[in-house]
């Protein structure tokens, strides 16, 4: 089977809404730098995957043309939050099956101050049944993501008896490793008697500090054939060695923690680690879709890093973090870094690669060889992708 190589990552640093460049500049000014990492013409890319959330049909295209006006195919791709990571799988995928031998994945948002919402409200949300989950099991009322990631975070409370100063936990553990990340856009150190005592945004335990901000950005990968990059002089390449993208079961409405991507995510792993030949634990690092904190305790468990209601002592053993056995978001993840949604599963996929190339300063993971990435989509699909070094 072809190997797929990840030839070059740019992303431009994240910006509180408002205060961002237009998408289509934030695009142009990531798709520029993977090409020039990747040391290859424009020309050459033979397809192209743009990722969005909030935006017309053809904004992939709009963007695209700022940087390049090529004439090859260009796909505009919606995956909800797992966006980023859609559009890479797709190019992946064309690369793999020798359809193409260079492809293009970028992500981009312009988004708005405050919580998520939907703007299509004249026609069914595709979230009916995840809300009615959550009305039979009489969860509080709120805008869909915190109400959903906060029902998980207090059904995971309740069914192991944890603290909440888990998640505030995390939280601290995420903004020290962002203190170290000229990208990161909040990196202020946090204690956790801060996160604790900040505005209380559902059911009294999950705080303002638990949860990611909206955000705006752009991030993009050049992903190439092995072939490609040996013709080209690609070197300190990225090798995809696994990748699998899960969606929705019945087993999605058993519990709020399915509701969020739980099985969802363990089965999209157990893919990977088949494909990979390498089990979870051989990781150094991992980029996971921290939109809550609530949500990186549940996908610890969910991808395997540790036993299901292990999640507390695994944070007081400091096993997410440098000196324990994975190191979690080094870049600050989605919480600190930001969450523009189209961009985010790309910009793990930088932070991943510039981990295994050395190329990460400060918050640099020591021998790193394993990458594993993680990006979620509620409605719902999730990526999961696992990289090293290639050979």
């Amino acid at each position: 089977m072809t190997k797929v190589i990840v030839a070059g990552v740019d992303m431009v640093k994240f910006a509180k809404p408002g205060q961002q460049e237009p998408y289509r500049v934030m695009a142009a000014k990531a798709m520029k730098g993977a090409v020039a990492e990747a040391g290859i013409d424009p020309g050459m890319i033979q397809q192209a995957y743009g990722s969005y959330v909030y935006g017309d049909s053809t904004c992939a295209q709009h963007a695209f043309y700022d940087a390049f006006m090529t004439g090859i195919p260009v796909i505009n791709v919606n995956n909800n939050c797992s966006s980023g990571s859609t559009a890479l799988f797709l190019a992946r995928q064309a690369v793999q099956s020798g359809a193409v031998e260079c492809a293009l994945a970028f992500g981009f948002e312009e988004m708005q101050s405050g919580a998520l919402g939907s703007h299509w409200d004249d026609r069914e949300s595709p979230f009916g049944n995840f809300l009615d989950v959550l009305d039979q099991k009489n969860y509080p009322d709120a805008p869909l993501a915190l109400r959903c990631f906060g029902a998980a975070g207090h059904y995971y409370l309740e069914q192991y008896d944890a603290s909440p100063e888990l998640f505030a936990k995390v939280s601290v553990k995420t903004r020290s490793h962002a203190v170290h990340n000229p990208y990161s856009l909040f990196n202020t150190p946090l204690t956790v008697e801060e996160v604790m005592e900040s505005k209380s945004v559902y059911m009294d335990y999950l705080t303002r500090f638990m949860c990611c901000p909206p955000t705006c950005g752009a991030a993009a990968a050049v992903v190439v054939s092995e072939a490609f990059a040996r013709k080209h002089g690609i070197s300190n390449g990225v090798e995809i060695i696994g990748q699998a993208m899960a969606t929705d079961t019945p087993a999605t409405w058993d519990n709020p923690i399915n509701l969020v991507g739980a099985d969802m995510t363990r089965r999209a792993t157990e893919l990977v680690v088949e494909q990979a030949g390498v089990g979870v634990e051989e990781a150094d690092v991992v980029e996971l879709h921290d939109c809550f904190t609530t949500n990186e305790v549940i996908t610890y468990e969910g991808m395997g890093l540790c036993g299901v209601g292990e999640a507390t002592q695994f944070v007081d053993d400091g096993d997410n973090t440098y000196g324990g056995k994975f190191v979690v978001n080094p870049s600050g993840g989605l919480m600190s870094k930001g969450h523009p949604l189209g961009a985010s599963g790309l910009a793990q996929c930088y932070e991943l690669c510039n981990q295994l190339r050395g190329n990460a300063g400060q918050r640099q993971v020591s021998g790193a060889k394993i990458a594993l990435q993680h990006n979620l989509g509620l409605g719902g699909a999730v990526v999961v992708t696992m990289y090293r070094l290639a050979a």
